[in-house]
C-alpha cells in the first residue's frame, strides 16, 4: 500500500481487507513505512504489516460501524519499523495473526531479523517474521460503564416483557 495514500486516511474509520479472518474495522491511528496502527472495538490496538494488506476501504458513507470515543491523550506503542515495534512488545502477552489457522498467542520472548519466539505454557513457537500479518497486545479502550449498564438493563427489561 502507498504510504502517502494511507497517511491521508489517518483518523478515519477504515476496513482492512474485504473479508476473511484478518479483516478488521477500526480507526486508523498512524501509518509507518512498513506497518499501520488500527484501533478496533473488539481487539484494541492492532498493528498490521502493510505488505500483507490486500485492500483498505474508507468509511465514505458511515456504513462501517465503530462505536468508541478515542481520548485525546490515548497513547499506543510507536516505532519507525515493524521489527522495532515488535521489539517494543517483548515480554508482553501478544496475539499474532488474529484470525485463521495460524493465530498464536503468548509472551513475546525474542525478536530478530528472521523470526520471533512466542512462549505459551510449555511451548516455544518460532514464527517467521515474513508470516506475521498483524499483532496486538491487549491495549483497549473500554466503553463507558453507563452504556454497558444501559445495555444490560435493556436486556433485563426485554426479558421481563416476554
Amino acid at each position: 500500500m502507498n504510504r502517502d495514500m494511507m497517511k491521508s486516511l489517518v483518523g478515519k474509520i477504515v476496513k482492512i481487507d474485504r473479508g476473511g479472518p484478518e479483516s478488521r474495522i477500526g480507526k486508523l491511528l498512524d501509518v509507518y513505512d512498513d506497518h499501520l496502527v488500527l484501533l478496533t472495538e473488539d481487539d484494541g490496538v492492532v498493528y498490521y504489516c502493510t505488505h500483507h494488506i490486500k485492500s483498505v476501504t474508507e468509511n465514505a458513507k458511515d456504513q462501517l460501524t465503530f462505536d468508541i470515543e478515542v481520548p485525546e491523550e490515548f497513547d499506543f506503542k510507536k516505532a519507525d519499523n515493524f521489527q522495532g515495534m515488535l521489539s517494543s512488545l517483548m515480554y508482553q502477552w501478544v496475539k499474532i495473526n488474529r484470525g485463521g489457522p495460524e493465530k498464536l498467542e503468548g509472551v513475546l520472548g525474542e525478536v530478530n531479523n528472521d523470526y520471533v519466539s512466542l512462549i505459551n505454557k510449555e511451548e516455544i513457537v518460532r514464527l517467521s517474521m515474513f508470516h506475521i500479518k498483524n499483532i496486538s497486545y491487549g491495549l483497549k479502550i473500554e466503553k463507558p460503564e453507563e452504556e454497558e449498564a444501559e445495555a444490560q438493563g435493556n436486556g433485563k427489561s426485554e426479558n421481563k416483557k416476554k
